[in-house]
């Protein structure tokens, strides 16, 4: 039992000798329930009981236990223990969910296996069971680790079933409105509080959030990409040199580019449908695109911007651009692309007139790393993102440009170093303005990386996450140096609380930061 004060496996009673001992502690992304405090005061119970000497200790804050990527502590440990020089022989862990909650029970075991192949004990502090290699602690073990998987699986079926509903309803399940479109919010009896600005949030778990039309301005652009595109029978690409020369822009200030103007002549959201399940990532596997039958969809829930019947058109000009290609046909246009550029990536595609979009090429092999490993392409980061890396250097001026710009309609004022770049904010403290480009990773994930600049020391670092086409910036995380403790970030989609409680879909908020009030001088 793990109350007993038994002795672990291979310590004899009676040894005075301290075993020497490293806990492990994770706290869930999906709730708080045992904190990492919490763990660690039942880990040094069990170890106290059992005159065993904790020396180090491993902490993955508010990671998931679906998957060992981003869970640095653990990955860490196991590499120290295969080292040799760990300098303890206990793992101590709270419980079988600790250690993780993998869908495969398999690779739970397979990371235990290779702490006990280096000559490590794994003990469960909180588990009625005694992780002795016994064949009832094996089974035991076994179902525990089934059981966290099936957790996750049933909570994952939840959220999407409680989802699912609400979709219909017409209520927007997260994300921007885009284009042309407005985000409203509704209390619990339906009626509008206020319309949400681009990073706002609703605080009330009663709330709901529909999208409305926007400005008619915004509106009658949608509409003249629709008709140049089906009527005048104009690409992508053209449609967007025209938005561009007359002064037009996207929502977040942007050029508009062959991909933005495709994703307006593709979203059902301008005739008035809330879709959802257009994508799936659930439980932290492969990322799936899926077919338009599998789409949730309330149909109508607010009014069109575009008629249905040019929309409709629009689409089937759309499909049939990829439908009449066989597979040899893609992956030819994909050959000569590669012969052309060099290198692969979704926005070279998406850019490319002659080739059809990347999604096309996901939805028929399943992702883009596919589609590349079937043309003989490997994708390298030294050549793959130069293209993305050039747009992103030439952008980052207009950036800078607009968070100084930001600053001083807030009332604050804000001087740039030429040649740090540097941003020195009511001549108070400094800001680093960074942007990180979104990449795909093997499994579909997306991720980002973020370097801090340690030399320079700023105060802030405002780090800017593209979105996946590294077109517009996705979001911002606000990063005070005093609580930075690492030069570098690796960044998921989802990071937990002790990075996230950072990030905002817009920097309203630092700019009011920034700003000066003025008070009236009293007498």
């Amino acid at each position: 039992m793990a109350g007993a004060n038994t002795p672990l496996s291979g310590q004899s009673a009676g040894t005075p000798a301290k075993l020497l001992a490293a806990e492990y502690v994770r706290m869930p992304t999906e709730h708080q329930q045992y904190s990492t405090q919490n763990q660690a005061q039942t880990i040094r119970e069990y170890a106290e009981r059992r005159g065993i000497e904790i020396i180090k200790t491993y902490s993955d804050d508010a990671k998931s236990g679906l998957i060992i990527g981003g869970r640095d502590a653990l990955q860490q440990m196991i590499a120290d223990v295969e080292s040799g020089a760990a300098g303890f022989s206990v793992i101590l862990v709270y419980d079988v969910t600790r250690w993780g909650r993998f869908q495969d029970p398999d690779e739970a075991a397979y990371y235990e296996y290779r702490c006990r192949k280096a000559s490590m004990q794994v003990a469960y502090c909180a588990e009625q069971f005694e992780n002795d290699g016994s064949p009832t602690s094996t089974i035991v073990k076994g179902v525990k680790r089934a059981m966290a998987g099936e957790y996750s699986r049933e909570l994952s079926v939840k959220i999407f079933a409680g989802q699912c509903p609400l979709i219909e309803l017409g209520f927007r399940q997260g994300g921007p409105a885009g284009f042309g479109l407005r985000r409203i919010l509704l209390d619990e009896r339906g009626e509008v509080k206020a319309e949400l600005k681009r990073g706002e949030q609703k605080s009330l778990q009663t709330d709901r959030v529909i999208l409305v039309p926007g400005p008619e301005h915004e509106q009658d652009v949608v509409r003249r990409m629709y008709r140049m595109f089906v009527e005048d029978g104009r690409s992508e690409r053209e449609i967007a040199d025209a938005l561009n020369a007359d002064g037009l822009r996207i929502d977040l200030g942007r050029p508009w580019t062959r991909a933005t103007v495709h994703q307006v002549l593709t979203n059902e959201k301008y005739i008035g449908n809330n879709v959802f399940n257009k994508i799936s990532f659930k439980l932290k596997q492969r990322r799936v695109v899926n077919p338009r039958e599998m789409w949730i969809r309330a149909e109508g829930a607010y009014p069109a911007i575009v008629d249905e019947a040019l929309f409709l058109r629009a689409r089937e000009i759309v499909d049939a651009r990829s439908r009449h290609l066989s597979d040899q046909d893609l992956l030819d246009a994909l050959r000569a692309l590669l012969a052309s550029k060099g290198f692969l990536s979704g926005l070279v595609i998406d850019e490319h007139e002659d080739t059809p979009s990347s999604s096309a090429f996901r939805s028929r092999f399943g992702s883009l790393l596919r589609a590349y490993e079937m043309v003989g392409y490997q994708p390298d980061r030294d050549y793959r993102y130069i293209e993305i890396n050039r747009k992103l250097r030439e952008a980052h001026p207009q950036i800078v440009a607009d968070v100084i710009a930001g600053i001083e309609n807030a009332g604050g004022s804000a001087v740039q170093d030429p040649r740090t770049e540097l941003l020195t904010v009511n001549g108070e403290f400094t800001v680093s303005v960074v942007l990180s480009r979104c990449f795909e990773t093997a499994a579909g994930s997306l991720r980002w990386r973020i370097r801090l600049d340690t030399g320079l020391l700023p105060d802030i670092t405002i780090a800017i996450r593209m979105d996946e086409l590294n077109a517009a910036p996705r979001d911002y995380y606000v990063l005070p140096s005093i609580d930075m403790t690492a030069d570098r970030l690796r960044l998921a989609e989802q990071n937990g609380l002790s990075l996230d409680a950072y990030r905002f879909d817009a920097l309203d908020f630092f700019f009011l930061m920034a700003g000066r009030a003025r008070f009236s001088e009293v007498a």
